[in-house]
């Protein structure tokens, strides 16, 4: 059985040995904290897109999600339209209160919803201050890098080739984390026809209704990918929601495990996903 391992943004500068290596340390943790034995994997694979993806983020020029000024392009009115449903999504699950908002916006005669761009991004800001230690993965960085990746053919085609080619038609179990799985899945079902034993997606962005409805309609499960298992941390400010049939409805559906007690400051860290029993079971009974 083979390992693939698919990362997220902000791992430029890195390799895939040196994210095999990063990966590799919470997983072992969390087989022993199972009561497991690590899998004697025939091969692990990590396709590495870390400096293309920061390359073509760059080319794009787009700011951060809270210090984009909407200056009446087709593109940054797009993309303040994306920032402006997550804003909604994120308030409605309370990763962002009224009073942080508030705080936020300052005083003054200021419309309270999406139609005020200065609500949207004093929401995006409520997540970031409530979210200690996220230098990496704020949410304002976080969501351009997706917006970037779901809009723009161009980047799709790039980050997916490189995935694609560590696809095999040998038995994989699959690890997909943050922006990665969705990479992953868009592979998947590009490929048509995969052999893997089990997907696992971890902190996934998939459930946020402003990104799956930029994908690819419809959504269905890909083909060859016999089961997926899907864990979060519901603190965890990029995987809003589970993939469930409310925000993710495929057949057969996606197993969700919400109960993650993700260690990491901000909650969304590779680690604290890992070394978790029950993510680490996932992967090792798929075996």
């Amino acid at each position: 059985m083979r390992l693939l391992l698919v990362h997220g943004r902000a791992q430029e500068g890195k390799s895939s040995a040196s994210i095999e290596a990063e990966w590799l340390r919470p997983l072992r943790r969390g087989i022993v904290a199972a009561g497991l034995t690590e899998p004697s994997w025939s091969r692990k694979d990590v396709p590495f897109y870390g400096n293309d993806l920061k390359a073509l983020v760059d080319s794009y020029d787009l700011p951060p999600g809270d210090e984009i000024e909407t200056r009446g392009g087709a593109v940054e009115d797009e993309y303040s339209r994306f920032l402006a449903e997550v804003a909604i999504e994120a308030r409605d699950t309370n990763k962002a209160s009224e009073a942080d908002i508030e705080r936020e916006l300052g005083p003054g005669p200021e419309t309270r919803g999406p139609e005020n761009w200065k609500w949207v991004q004093a929401v995006i800001r409520a997540i970031d201050r409530g979210t200690p230690n996220v230098s990496n993965n704020a949410v304002g960085v976080l969501l351009r890098d997706v917006f970037i990746y779901v809009n723009f053919g161009t980047v799709q085609r790039k980050i997916n080739q490189i995935v694609a080619e560590a696809v095999t038609d040998e038995r994989t179990v699959a690890v997909g984390h943050s922006l990665g799985s969705v990479v992953a899945y868009e592979v998947f079902r590009e490929r048509g026809a995969t052999n893997i034993a089990r997907y696992v997606t971890v902190g996934s962005p998939l459930g946020i209704r402003a990104i799956r409805r930029r994908l690819q309609s419809p959504l269905t499960m890909p083909v060859g990918v016999a089961d997926w298992f899907n864990a979060r941390d519901a603190r965890d400010v990029v995987a809003l929601y589970p993939l469930d049939g409310g925000n993710f409805d495929i057949n057969p559906s996606v197993r969700n495990y919400s109960d993650v007690t993700n260690h990491t400051d901000n909650r969304h860290g590779i680690d604290g996903y890992l070394d978790n029993a029950d993510v680490a079971k996932a992967i090792c009974d798929a075996v």
